[in-house]
Formats: C-alpha cells, sequence, structure tokens
C-alpha cells in the first residue's frame, strides 16, 4: 500500500492547473481573446486560424506540494519526504489539467453594419480536477493505529473529469464609441465524463476491550457516488482492434455523436474615458445532460467489523466472507439514469490604463472610432472559476507594449492557489497578413520545473485582415 500512496504522490505532483489565461485575456490584437470576452474591441476585417494550430494551451502544476518535495536530491530519506509531503497536504489541496486544441477559428465583419463582428469555431477541451483524499490516504499509508477513535471522512474523496468538444458562433457589436457588447452561444459533445463529488459518511476505529476483539471498526452512515458517461462501451471493447474502435468512438461522439449541452458566454468593454477602461465576461454558463453509455456507482450503508488492522489490509482466511458481508450491509448499485452537470463557469474582469498614443501615420491601426492605438498599457486583471468545493481565484497586474506595429508584448505578476510570483509573458508578432503568438507563465521556475507548483504554456498562428 506504501507503494501505491509513494506512486500516487508522485503522479500528484507533476499534473496540472486552473483555465486562467491572464496572458491572453483583453489581449485585443489577436482574435483568440473573443474567446474570453466575446465583448472584446475588435479591429479586424476579417480572421482565419491555421487548422489545428491557431491554439494549443495547456497548464500544469499543484496546489499544496512540488515534484522537488517527493524526489528531489536533498539527503533526506524518500519515505520521510513522503510523509512530509502527506502531512502537509489538506483535503483542500488539488489539481488539475486543463488543455485546449482549436480544430479552427474564423471571423468576419458584417457588411451590412461595419460595427458588427462575428465569429466561430470548434475546439477540444480536457478539464479535470482532484482534490487531494487527506483522511484515506493517510489512512492507507500509516494504518489507523495512531488515529482511534478518529474519523476519517468519504467527503475527501473529489473530483470529476470530462474530454468534449465545443461548437461555438459570436456575436460582437460597438454599441457606441465607450461601449461593446458580445456574446458567444456553444453547442457541447461530451466525449466522456467522470464524476464524484457531495459524498458522505465516516469510517472509525474505535476501542472495545471488553469485546470479542480490542478494537471495532465502524462504517457510518457512508453514501459514495460516482457518475460516468461514456466509459462502459469503452470497457466492452477487446481484441487486436480495440484501440481503432476507441478512436472512432470517440471521433463519433466529438462529431455530436456524445452527450449534448448548451451554455454561453457574455462580455463587454466600456471606455471610462479615452484612456481608462473596464472589461468583464462570464463564460460556459452551461450545462450537460449525460443520457447515452451512463453508468452511476452508489454506496449506501452502515457496517461493523472487528479484527483487521484496517479495511484495506485483511488477514486470516475469512476474507471473502468479510467482502460478502460488506457488499450486504453496504450495497454497490450500478445506475443508468440521466443527470445533468453544470459546466465550470468562468469569470474575468479588468481595469486598464492606457497611454502614449501610436503616432505612425502609415498605421492604420485605430481600434475604434477616430481613437487612437496607445503603445503603453497597465492595469489589473481578476479570474474566478466555479469547482466542486470552492470557487479557484487568481488576480494580476499586467503590463501591454506595443514594441513594433509588428511586435506587440504583455507581461503578468499573478498571484493565485499555486503561488505568490508567478510571472507570465505574450508575444505577437504580425508580418503582413500572418501572426504568430506564444506564451507562458511562472517563467521564473523554468530553472528547476521540479519545484514549479504551476507552468502554462499556449501557442497559435492566424491570418488576420
Amino acid at each position: 500500500m506504501r507503494v501505491f500512496i509513494f506512486v500516487f504522490i508522485g503522479i500528484w505532483s507533476i499534473s496540472v492547473c486552473s483555465q486562467n489565461k491572464e496572458t491572453l485575456y483583453d489581449f485585443t490584437d489577436i482574435p483568440q481573446a473573443l474567446l474570453l470576452n466575446p465583448g472584446a474591441e475588435t479591429n479586424f476585417k476579417f480572421h482565419a486560424g491555421v487548422p489545428f494550430l491557431s491554439q494549443f494551451h495547456v497548464n500544469a502544476g499543484l496546489r499544496g506540494a512540488s515534484l522537488f518535495d517527493v524526489f528531489g536530491d536533498d539527503g533526506r530519506n524518500i519515505n520521510e519526504k513522503i510523509e512530509q509531503t502527506l502531512n502537509k497536504l489538506t483535503s483542500n489541496d488539488f489539481v488539475t489539467l486543463t488543455q485546449q486544441l482549436e480544430l479552427f477559428n474564423f471571423g468576419w465583419q458584417s457588411k451590412k453594419d461595419p460595427n458588427v463582428y462575428f465569429s466561430g469555431g470548434v475546439y477540444q477541451e480536457l478539464d479535470l480536477i482532484g482534490y487531494f483524499p487527506k483522511d484515506f490516504a493517510v489512512l492507507a499509508y500509516q494504518g489507523n493505529r495512531d488515529f482511534i477513535n478518529r474519523p476519517f471522512r468519504f467527503s475527501t474523496i473529489n473530483g470529476s473529469g470530462e474530454l468534449l468538444m465545443v461548437y461555438h458562433f459570436g456575436y460582437n457589436k460597438k454599441v457606441s464609441k465607450k461601449l461593446t457588447f458580445g456574446a458567444r452561444a456553444k453547442l457541447y459533445s461530451s466525449m466522456l465524463h467522470v464524476r464524484s463529488a457531495r459524498n458522505s459518511g465516516t469510517f472509525t476505529t474505535v476501542e472495545t476491550p471488553q469485546g470479542n476483539n480490542f478494537y471495532q471498526h465502524i462504517i457510518s452512515n457512508a453514501d459514495v457516488t460516482l457518475r460516468t458517461s461514456g466509459l462502459a462501451s469503452l470497457r466492452e471493447l477487446e481484441g487486436e482492434n480495440s484501440g481503432k474502435e476507441v478512436v472512432s468512438k470517440l471521433v463519433g461522439r466529438a462529431l455530436l455523436g456524445g452527450n449534448l449541452g448548451l451554455g454561453v458566454d457574455v462580455g463587454f468593454t466600456h471606455h471610462i474615458d479615452e484612456q481608462w477602461s473596464l472589461t468583464g465576461s462570464i463564460n460556459d454558463f452551461g450545462a450537460i445532460l449525460y443520457a447515452k453509455d451512463v453508468e452511476t456507482y452508489r454506496a449506501r450503508g452502515n457496517f461493523v467489523f472487528e479484527g483487521f488492522e484496517t479495511p484495506v489490509q485483511f488477514s486470516g482466511n475469512g476474507d471473502q466472507d468479510f467482502l460478502d458481508e460488506l457488499e450486504a450491509a453496504v450495497p454497490l448499485d450500478t445506475l443508468s439514469t440521466t443527470y445533468l452537470t453544470m459546466r465550470p463557469l468562468k469569470l474575468n474582469g479588468s481595469i486598464k490604463y492606457s497611454f502614449n498614443p501610436y503616432e505612425d501615420e502609415s498605421c492604420n491601426c485605430s481600434l475604434y472610432g477616430d481613437s487612437p492605438v496607445y503603445r503603453d498599457a497597465f492595469g489589473l486583471q481578476v479570474f474566478s472559476q466555479f469547482r466542486p468545493k470552492r470557487p479557484q481565484y487568481a488576480a494580476s497586474l499586467f503590463y501591454y507594449k506595443r514594441i513594433f506595429n509588428f511586435l506587440r508584448a504583455k507581461v503578468t505578476y499573478t498571484i493565485d492557489d499555486y503561488s505568490y510570483n508567478n510571472i507570465g509573458f505574450l508575444l505577437s508578432t504580425h508580418i503582413d497578413k500572418i501572426n504568430f503568438y506564444i506564451s507562458a507563465n511562472n517563467v521564473l521556475e523554468y530553472s528547476n520545473l521540479a519545484k514549479a507548483r504551476s507552468v502554462s504554456m499556449q501557442f497559435g498562428f492566424n491570418f488576420i485582415m
């Protein structure tokens, strides 16, 4: 069991973080900013992303520990480091994996109304989050000898994961010189989904010196649920062609053959005056209905047993009898009931001060009306994302610089759940009508990635007119 905990913490230490894209938000020189705020200002007549290369995004990190804490060469014994890391982590620490790949992205200015810009596209998204099951990790690694009368809570088992395709279409309108508003409709096609949340009940070991055994182990009011969609049919695939069949099924689900859902993004940009601006957006306000290939596993009940050190370290010849009794007392039901799950809602906002007007008369790069484009800007951004146990938050200070007309940059300093010293950057080149951008965060940790709590990277190519 200690080997299992060793592997588990190792995997935990190299997993990944949240969906905050602090460098890309309100970076209106590239069209992907419309995906974070459909009400962002645009100065495009047309854009098209290079298929499969217009945006690739991935985040990596951990809240609560790092890979170095377990595997660093610091002279300590590996078991000592695992135990110290285990004691340091809490049930509120978590890992998330977020990856996005745009298949294509396009947009055009309305011929009837030049103040209106339409955009659309398709992207694939993987979103995983798992909270550290503190109580049962301690129980599995250290046993229950030193935790008599302490309840181990099933509520610490909490997480979700989803692989889906998103089809979207957006509307952006410059309502006035001061206000731009936008909305984006989304159609979700889920390929895989797993979720276990709102579990309850406890496992407790108590002393019973007057009983048949010195210890008694009590499972009390257990109610643990695991919802899945898309996994049952994949488990049934066998044989040499099973890999191809899995891919075929996932592609079919991606092409609107999966469990479907609807969502919407809304956002705005408001100019307080010529140099101060305020933005805000709500993303993924929606839900998915899971009705196809659904299996829900639910265990409920109470049970008391004696004579074992822990519930996972059986001894003697009565193991099967014990398992039969446990299943009878805490039955595991397998259901095929339709269920609905909300998408992880995300909120963004910023306030920005722009200065140093761009005075190159050959540059037709005015953002709106007759107002000038500014070379420099700084401001504050905030981000929040709703998660199964509690929202995640982040705040960023940023500085934007138009170095040349063909080269723009943004630098951010972010405080979030992972770090207080997260420095990020974005570089965007515009050569003729071709745009390439690249972004990364937490760059101060790149000298030793094992100590990094979060690492993020994204890049893309666009054709912009």
